[in-house]
Parts: structure tokens; C-alpha cells; sequence
């Protein structure tokens, strides 16, 4: 029956006649209890478009480990320093003093704390002057918090913009082996941040107390003196536009004795089921294979984190400190970009946090600027200078809204970034992702391994390139 109420006029508030209709027709409420229900199978907000993992090329690995030789380089990397500490107490840590050239591979520790022990705190502030071009060398430079600027003098007395330090970098290290050297460039800080800083003259005082730091210096110095290319490597003697019976160099190409190796690395999880579940609820839809579709994603998902950010061999963290380089106003923009792919000799692609690919969108519009778009399997993505564009959640947005672009060569045949895997594993239900039944239980519950074996190697230092410093949330005045 229907139950339906209508007022009724009169003298009293809220007076009411309640009328009682027979119901003439099944409820749906009713009806539904008759009737099959159809579903959707199981989602997941987590599922990404995961472009990272599908754009690389992946190299079959099959011993479990993969060997990158290279020619012998003969330059020492310029890494970054590390400190302890914020705000009122910054210190430098010891170790990643080996991070700047004439200490790289420098064992004694105990050095390392009492030279780090010797620097000392400077802050400065926006539009603050570091050092002037031309003026001598005196103290070695770390900055621990913060972005400066460097520009020199062009051939017809202009500045010109050199590029940008921040958290990390450091300069003036070559007066640790060149005391009379002046500056090449200006330093002007860009934000307020601090600086530590080390004097030659108690540098100096260390060196005379330490045989092992003087042996490291004068080996820095021996090997800086060899011939090399202008990208480290050892030379190779040639000779061109000579005439007649000229007398030719002899070469040979030398390779870096102790190549670095990349093992696979795998991310694992137990999947349980229950056999009462997988025996009276499989229909319409198989529970352990819904169950092991939804693994499958969440191992994917981790697999495309591990190779962005793993310490090890994370893309981000293996760049080259040289292939690093900071946006001029702290918005991503087209400037910025032309910047980043100039570092190589060809990119294949650009990778960035959704909300970089906006921001950089944003500074498009503010210019007039309208990027091409490219069909990649059958998904318009942005380019820009014809390299596309795609998002990728992993490259992780820190707690002051800065991120990463992330601009890459691929595969083997062009010395570029790969990705590797082994497939045909045991039980192989994806390419290098298996599943094994481990047995049940007493207490009647099934169990599978679920695992996923996966690495990634930079062939060559130019190979990826990072635009750091990122800002999101960048405010014009």
C-alpha cells in the first residue's frame, strides 16, 4: 500500500489528512531480489598510465646481472655534498666530501670529519654577491640550501648567464690544487640560503699535517694532466689534414677497468586466498585471478616507482651532475625546456609530474605559446620542440611543491637509457613477472609468490637529463 499525506484546510496549524492507497505493482526493492545483478570487475584508484614503463625499451637480461663498459674516462664526477641539520645547524657530512673532484676516492675518514668540521656557516640573502669575477680564489664554496646564479663576460664585455648552483653544488674547489686561481664568474644569489664555506689557509694547514690528503691531491693533479676529450674520456691520438709522408700517431681505445653492473632487482608479495572463497564464490568472476590482476597492478605500479626513485639505479638518482641543471625563475618554462634538451644530442622523451606538465602548460598560455600535440598508441600527448611529453605520478613533488623534468635518450643502439628485465622466468604469467603456488595452509588458505624482476641502466652520462627545482605553485608578482 502507499501512504500519502496532503493538508487540509482549516483553522489549526498544521492540520493534515492521511490518505491510504493500495499498492498496484511490485516494488523495485522488492523485485530486486529475483533479479541478476550485473558487475563491474574490481577497480583500483592506484592504476596509472604507467608511460614510463611502457616508452622504454627493455633489454633481456638473462644471468641476472647487466654490464655497462664504457671508454675510460679519465674526469672525476662532480657529485653533490650532503649536511645534517636545518635552520640554526647545518653541518657537512664527512663522507660526501668525496663528491668534489680532488677528493673523490679518498679513504682516510677521519680527515674527511676534521675538514668538514673546518667549514663554516655563511647565509645570504637575494641579490647578494658570493664572489666577483677576477677576484682571487680564497675559499672553497658548498651550498647547503638555496639557488645562486654564476655569469661572466661575453666576448664583447655583456653578461651572459652561465647557469644556476642550488642544494648541493659547490664551487671554488680548484683552489684545493690551484691556489693562485681567480674567479672565472660572478656568483649572485638568486633565493636566501646558506653556504658553507672552507678558506685555502686552514685547508692548507690540514695538507701539511696529512701525507694521505697530500698524496690524494698530488694524484688529483697527475691525473688531470692527462690527455683527454672534452667529455673525460682518455684520447685517442689521431691525426688529420697532414701531407706527404707524415708520421702517424698510434691509438688505442682503453676501457674502465671496474665497469659498473646492474643486478636485477624484484619486488615480491605473498597473495592469499582462501579455498572456501576460491571454491563456492568463483563465479561469475574467477576470485584468485581477480585477486592476482589487482596484485599484478599494485607490483607494476611499484616496479615504475623503483626505477624513478631507487637509490640505486632510480633514474633520478643516477643522472650526471652535469645533466642536471635549474629553471631560470622557478616555473617550468619553455626557456627552461630548450635548456634541458640542449644538454644531448637527441630526446626521445620528457617525463614530469602531471601537475609540472600543467604548470608548464600554464607558462605556454601566459606567452602565447601553443605546444604541438603527437599521437603515441592512439593518446594525444603535448610536445614541445617535438619530443613528447608524458606524465609519470613517480617523479615525486616535495613538501615545498617543487618536482622534476626528466628528459631521456633510449635504447642500446643510441647509448641511451634501457630498461631490463629476464624473461621466460618459471611461471611467467607477464614479461619478467611470475606466480607460484606455495602451497595451502592448515588453516585451508592458498598462497603465491608473485614477483617482478626489474632494473635500469644509464649508458652514457648524456643519456638523461634532469630540470630540478621545479616550482608548481609559482607566484608572479
Amino acid at each position: 500500500m502507499t501512504v500519502e499525506t496532503e493538508p487540509t484546510p482549516g483553522p489549526g496549524p498544521g492540520a493534515a489528512t492521511v490518505r491510504v492507497r493500495a499498492q498496484l505493482s511490485l516494488s523495485t526493492v522488492a523485485a530486486r531480489n529475483l533479479a541478476t545483478t550485473t558487475k563491474s570487475k574490481p577497480q583500483m584508484q592506484e592504476i596509472t598510465s604507467r608511460w614510463l614503463l611502457t616508452m622504454l625499451p627493455w633489454v633481456q637480461v638473462s644471468g641476472g646481472t647487466y654490464r655497462v663498459n664504457r671508454r675510460l674516462s679519465l674526469a672525476t664526477g662532480r657529485g653533490r655534498v650532503s649536511f645534517a641539520g636545518a635552520g640554526g645547524s647545518v653541518s657537512v657530512i664527512a663522507p660526501s666530501l668525496r663528491e668534489v673532484p680532488a677528493l673523490h676516492g679518498y679513504r682516510d675518514d677521519g680527515v674527511l670529519e676534521e675538514l668538514a668540521r673546518r667549514f663554516v656557516r655563511r647565509d645570504f640573502a637575494a641579490g647578494d654577491v658570493l664572489v666577483r669575477e677576477g677576484d682571487p680564489i680564497e675559499e672553497v664554496f658548498l651550498v647547503a640550501h638555496g639557488k645562486v646564479d654564476r655569469t661572466g663576460t661575453g666576448k664583447y664585455g655583456e653578461r651572459t648567464a652561465l647557469g644556476s648552483l642550488a642544494d648541493g653544488d659547490h664551487l671554488g674547489d680548484e683552489v684545493l690544487t690551484e691556489p693562485d686561481g681567480t674567479w672565472p664568474y660572478t656568483v649572485t644569489a638568486a633565493t636566501s640560503g646558506i653556504a658553507m664555506a672552507l678558506p685555502r689557509p686552514v685547508f692548507q694547514e690540514l695538507v701539511d699535517r696529512s701525507d694521505s690528503l697530500r698524496e690524494q691531491l698530488l694524484g688529483f693533479a697527475a691525473d688531470a694532466a692527462q690527455a683527454r676529450n672534452a667529455h673525460g674520456e682518455a684520447e685517442i691520438g689521431l691525426s688529420a689534414g697532414h701531407e706527404g709522408e707524415y708520421e702517424l700517431p698510434g691509438a688505442f681505445v682503453d676501457y674502465e677497468s671496474t665497469p659498473r653492473e646492474y643486478e636485477l632487482s624484484v619486488a615480491q608479495t605473498v597473495l592469499k586466498v582462501h579455498t572456501r572463497v576460491a571454491d563456492l564464490y568463483n563465479r561469475p568472476m574467477n576470485q584468485a585471478e581477480e585477486q592476482l590482476r589487482l596484485t599484478i597492478e599494485a607490483l607494476r605500479e611499484r616496479q615504475e616507482h623503483e626505477i624513478v626513485n631507487n637509490p640505486d639505479f632510480g633514474l633520478l638518482g643516477n643522472a650526471d651532475v652535469d645533466q642536471r641543471i635549474q629553471t631560470r625563475s622557478g616555473a617550468p618554462t619553455p626557456d627552461d625546456l630548450d635548456a634541458l634538451l640542449s644538454m644531448r644530442r637527441d630526446t626521445d622523451y620528457l617525463f614530469a609530474h602531471p601537475r609540472a606538465i600543467a604548470a608548464f602548460g600554464r607558462e605556454c598560455n601566459r606567452l602565447g605559446i601553443h605546444p604541438a600535440t603527437v599521437d603515441v598508441l592512439g593518446k594525444q600527448r603535448p610536445t614541445w620542440r617535438g619530443v613528447p611529453i608524458f606524465p609519470c605520478d613517480k617523479i615525486p613533488v616535495s613538501d615545498r611543491q617543487t618536482t622534476s623534468f626528466l628528459a631521456m635518450r633510449v635504447g642500446e643502439d643510441d647509448q641511451g637509457v634501457v630498461g631490463l628485465t629476464q624473461i621466460g622466468i618459471p611461471d611467467e604469467v607477464e614479461p619478467g613477472l611470475n606466480v607460484r603456488f606455495m602451497g595451502i595452509d592448515e588453516t585451508a588458505i592458498a598462497s603465491y609468490l608473485v614477483s617482478t624482476y626489474y632494473s635500469a641502466a644509464v649508458l652514457v652520462p648524456d643519456a638523461i637529463g634532469v630540470l630540478e627545482n621545479v616550482e608548481l605553485g609559482h607566484a608572479r608578482g
